[in-house]
């Protein structure tokens, strides 16, 4: 192995929708954290791998949006981000380009002053705001903590990423491979399926219901050039039932048709995908159903 090949974990953290998801997908230049325009889209502690077998190894975590809690998912959620900052060689926290420092961004302050990691600020979304006003976003946010580096990016253009990697290496110690310079993420195929399939759901529906659904994959079975995949899709209203089927079937069609065209791609292989609905009212609220559908305290356990 080379003598110089350096390795760490990295998490990426930040309020609901700045972006970490579409960052660590361009990151690693392969689509596997799901994003939507949509609050609370990552759910689980996401694990991918960046590979450059001359310089080293970064593990990203992809952590849920730090928000205020309003039911056991919601802590669960904040948990999971929160408890990731001790357990990581760097931190990049993903910010919106702004003077303004809000309640959310002072708690995520007040939890990085208790920890010694280096934390790399990105100022995202930098293709929305004039370029001088960039310096003035760099400066506020340079006098509230002290930051390894400052980059500002547009995770969706590409802008300035490749910047990051250099910048992670830079914090990262000696250390061995952690994986296989093939592999991009520890996901079992059966968790990215019934991601993307939340994905499409969140995609097609109201801001109201996407929040309150899980996806759970009942089978999935391979047979001669084909995988069938058999999901359930669960909301907490019978009324939710009704929108997420659509008149006579058209939007879980949809939902089913678009999420089908990405397992496939995903897979290589053809695949036909059996969708279902259920209502679990406030399985939001339900530890045991919330560890049905993949939230456990263990994110390493699925």
């Amino acid at each position: 192995m080379n003598a110089n090949f350096k390795s760490g974990f990295v998490t990426i953290i930040g309020r609901p929708n700045v972006g970490k998801s579409t960052l660590m997908n361009r990151l690693i230049g392969q689509k596997i954290a799901i994003t939507s325009n949509k609050p609370q889209t990552t759910r689980n502690r996401i694990q991918t791998v960046y590979t450059d077998m001359e310089k080293g190894q970064i593990i990203f975590l992809d952590t849920p949006g730090i928000h205020k809690a309003k039911n056991k998912l919601g802590e669960y959620m904040v948990n999971v981000a929160e408890k990731t900052l001790s357990e990581v060689d760097v931190i990049l926290w993903l910010v919106e380009p702004s003077n303004y420092i809000g309640a959310g961004e002072q708690h995520i302050i007040e939890q990085l002053k208790k920890i010694n990691t280096a934390v790399i600020l990105i100022i995202n979304k930098i293709d929305t705001v004039e370029k001088d006003a960039v310096f003035e976003f760099i400066d506020t946010y340079r006098k509230v903590y002290d930051f390894a580096e400052i980059i500002p990016t547009s995770a969706l253009r590409g802008n300035n990423t490749d910047d990051i990697i250099d910048s992670i290496f830079k914090y990262l110690t000696y250390g061995p491979q952690y994986y296989d310079e093939d592999t991009i993420t520890d996901q079992p195929e059966r968790a990215i399926c019934a991601e993307i399939i939340r994905e499409k759901a969140l995609h097609a529906l109201s801001d109201e219901i996407p929040h309150g659904i899980a996806v759970g994959i009942d089978q999935m079975k391979e047979r001669k050039g084909i995988i069938d995949i058999d999901a359930t899709i669960v909301c907490e209203r019978d009324s939710h039932k009704g929108i997420i089927i659509g008149k006579q079937g058209a939007m879980l069609k949809k939902i089913g048709t678009n999420a089908r065209y990405e397992m496939e791609r995903l897979l290589d292989t053809k695949v036909n995908l059996k969708l279902w609905v259920k209502v679990k009212k406030d399985w939001r609220d339900s530890d045991i159903l919330m560890k049905n559908y993949g939230y456990r305290d263990n994110p390493d356990e699925f």
